[in-house]
């Protein structure tokens, strides 16, 4: 896949996204946003991928919006803000919705928008120098779109703490918050928790993921819980009749490592 402000590779069945404005710290424009939406939507579909990551060129994974972008958008009406929106909200809900697994690798500074993005993903990590900044109310706005992301991570009043003050706070505190999984002192220490999350993705039956991020994903935001009783019983009916869960069952049984655990 060909883009202009993102590259896609895959490397040892791992989807990588880049961020690839390396210039104005990856900041994003409407082209990115739009390139973002479609590459986490054709990954679904690669069976060679098992697992996806975000990251960023350069000095920065995100700054937040463009600023000729904000220019442009400071004299839409309201229905043109509102099409915008709908597409930047569209960008965090297909990183959220990725069937594969999804992992955040932050650097030097996440700010505004930024935080949707890595907010979507399943793993988040970072180092103790990223910065990170819910800087909308500086700029008369609110961190609207990201919002349904970012909470679900902090909570309602880590979210009334970071976004209506719009500080800025480093690694260890966005740790301490949820926004990240875990923050790292050096480079050594992060490659190393990759290393370990990639292995522990590659063990597990790509199926089964994608299974469990739907699981997760309906009892949060579409079931009841008198209506997951139904839906969670036919959900382990179906995997543990599935080829998937005939093999990990019979590997275990059989003390030999599954077929997709390379």
């Amino acid at each position: 896949m060909k883009y202009s402000n993102i590259e896609f590779e895959i490397t040892d069945n791992a989807g990588i996204v880049w961020l690839n404005r390396p210039d104005v710290h990856n900041a994003m424009n409407a082209e990115m946003i739009g390139e973002i939406v479609d590459a986490f939507e054709k990954v679904n579909d690669m069976g060679d991928v098992r697992f996806v990551m975000l990251r960023g060129r350069g000095k920065s994974f995100c700054a937040g919006a463009d600023l000729n972008y904000m220019k442009g958008i400071a004299e839409f009406g309201f229905e043109e803000n509102y099409q915008d929106g709908l597409k930047l909200a569209k960008c965090f809900n297909a990183i959220y919705t990725c069937k594969k697994p999804t992992v955040a690798v932050v650097h030097g500074a996440a700010i505004g928008g930024a935080n949707g993005l890595l907010a979507a993903c399943d793993f988040v990590y970072c180092d103790d120098e990223t910065k990170f900044a819910f800087a909308e109310v500086k700029l008369g706005i609110a961190p609207a779109t990201i919002s349904p992301y970012v909470c679900k991570r902090i909570g309602e009043y880590g979210a009334r703490d970071l976004m209506i003050t719009g500080r800025r706070f480093l690694g260890k505190e966005a740790e301490a918050f949820g926004l990240v999984n875990k923050s790292f002192a050096d480079e050594e220490t992060l490659d190393a928790q990759l290393a370990f999350t990639k292995k522990m993705l590659m063990s597990s039956g790509p199926a089964a993921m994608g299974a469990t991020k739907e699981l997760i994903y309906n009892l949060y935001n579409k079931y009841g819980f008198e209506d997951s009783i139904d839906f969670t019983a036919k959900l382990i009916a179906g995997l543990r009749a599935s080829d998937e869960g005939q093999e990990g069952m019979a590997s275990f049984l059989e003390k030999r490592k599954a077929k997709w655990n390379v």
